[in-house]
Formats: C-alpha cells, sequence, structure tokens
C-alpha cells in the first residue's frame, strides 16, 4: 500500500476553498457573495490604480466590480494557479469579457479583453480574508479595448 503524503495543511485548503469561492461567486456576478467572504474592515488596493485603488472592500471593490460587470455583462474568469504562503493565498487568474458600456472612461467598441491578474488574499487567524490587492497590466487591457 502506497502512503500518500498531505503537503498542505487543513488552514491552507481552507483558504483556498475561499478564493475559489470568490472566484465562483465572480463568474456568477454576485457581488455581494464575493463581499461577504471579508471581514467588515477589509482593505483592498487595485495596484494599477495608485492610490485612487485604495479603499475598503465593501466600498471600493464593491463599487469597482459593479461597474465592471455592468460594463462587462459576460465577464468570467480561469484560476490558473495558487500560492499558499503564510497567511497570503496568491492567485494567478485570468480574466475576460466583452465590453458593452463604458467603463472608466473608456468607451465601449464592443471589443474583447483578457488579461492576466494577480490576486493576494490575506487572512486572519479566524480564516477570514483581511484585505485583497489585485495587479493586472493597465496598458495591456486598455489598448485591447481600444482606448490607446
Amino acid at each position: 500500500m502506497k502512503t500518500i503524503e498531505q503537503t498542505e495543511t487543513t488552514i491552507d485548503l481552507t483558504r483556498k476553498g475561499t478564493c475559489v469561492e470568490f472566484f465562483s461567486a465572480y463568474q456568477d456576478l454576485d457581488i455581494d457573495r464575493m463581499v461577504n467572504l471579508f471581514t467588515l474592515d477589509a482593505t483592498i488596493d487595485f495596484k494599477p490604480l495608485g492610490e485612487n485603488g485604495k479603499g475598503k472592500v465593501n466600498e471600493l471593490g464593491k463599487g469597482l466590480w459593479s461597474a465592471l460587470i455592468d460594463a462587462f455583462p459576460e465577464l468570467d474568469n480561469t484560476i490558473d494557479t495558487f500560492n499558499v504562503d503564510g497567511d497570503k493565498v496568491t492567485c494567478y487568474v485570468t480574466i475576460f469579457g466583452t465590453q458593452t458600456k463604458e467603463f472608466a472612461g473608456i468607451p465601449s467598441k464592443g471589443l474583447k479583453f483578457e488579461s492576466d491578474h494577480v490576486f493576494v488574499f490575506e487572512f486572519n487567524e479566524d480564516d477570514k480574508a483581511t484585505s485583497l490587492s489585485v495587479d493586472w497590466n493597465h496598458t495591456s487591457f486598455t489598448q485591447q479595448l481600444g482606448l490607446i
């Protein structure tokens, strides 16, 4: 009989499960479900947006995701890989969709985008997400939508 050695802890698996649930809610365009995976005071940092991209998940995150979903009603994602490092889970994700409305000053030309994103979730000792940073190539995103 072959013995299988478990390399991930239950905590790691629980936190990865929260990340999977986040991206499942994202696919379902269910912002409330996305936000409810975080503590009430959780912070967000949309890296390419600089200081304007920093705030609370339940305010800035909810607002940006609402606008994104409104402009890209068929928005979708694919989780490529995970990396667990202590209280952080880094998710490498491909996000894609077709723009149907203006988004963040980018007029709709009916174009599609596909963009690699890096989501870094941080968790507390109760396995609740306390912060999220999101990074992507913003220049590529705007070029794909015909802005540049």
